[in-house]
């Protein structure tokens, strides 16, 4: 890379255009760093980040499966709020009753009425980093570092549909065609398959 001038991508800083207080809630680290799992759906962790949409900032909220490492639920929109959440969290197939744990850190769009009665409907367990640590969301950290590099980073949206679009073909390209190193160098949905043939 030296000898032909080339310069990673991934080593650029990110900006953050502003940081909320989180919010203070009694709920502890359930998760404790687990993050291999070995049951699909049954733990998930979520994060959210800033996009240019039209000269504006908009957000996008991704819900990752610790499993496979598969996006399993996403949203846009021009509000980081519990509504934002509750679209990717709505956005995941099949019975939300399999997860048993959700794991985010302590922003208010994560910690609020409505995720809370969301999660009671389908009894799925809470759980949030502790304050300030952003090792304890790890996976999700991660997959948004990826993220930025290679969908965000240097672009802007005309409008909130083009984004939408975008970012489901994104989606549909990381869950079934690139590799990732913490699943032997495969995709997400031939981690799945795999494993189904094991267990079948």
């Amino acid at each position: 890379m030296n000898e032909q001038g080339l310069v990673s991508s991934y080593t650029v800083a990110q900006f953050k255009p502003h940081k909320d207080k989180c919010n203070e809630s009694a709920i502890h680290n359930e998760l404790n760093r687990e993050f291999d799992q070995d049951e699909e759906k049954a733990v998930i962790v979520s994060d959210l980040t800033y996009v240019r949409v039209n000269k504006k900032w908009n957000y996008v909220c991704l819900f990752v499966d610790l499993f496979n490492r598969e996006i399993i639920g996403f949203s846009a929109g021009p509000n980081k709020d519990a509504q934002l959440v509750y679209r990717a969290l709505s956005s995941i197939h099949g019975n939300l009753e399999r997860i048993n744990l959700f794991h985010t850190d302590r922003g208010n769009e994560f910690k609020n009425k409505l995720i809370d009665e969301t999660l009671e409907t389908f009894k799925i367990k809470r759980s949030l980093s502790m304050k300030g640590c952003p090792y304890d969301n790890a996976v999700a950290e991660a997959t948004f570092k990826v993220f930025k590099t290679e969908f965000v980073k240097g672009r802007h949206f005309d409008n909130l549909e083009v984004l939408e679009l975008e970012l489901m073909d994104y989606i549909h390209w990381y869950n079934h065609i690139r590799i990732h190193g913490t699943l032997s160098y495969t995709s997400p949905i031939q981690y799945k398959l795999e494993h189904l043939k094991k267990v079948v």
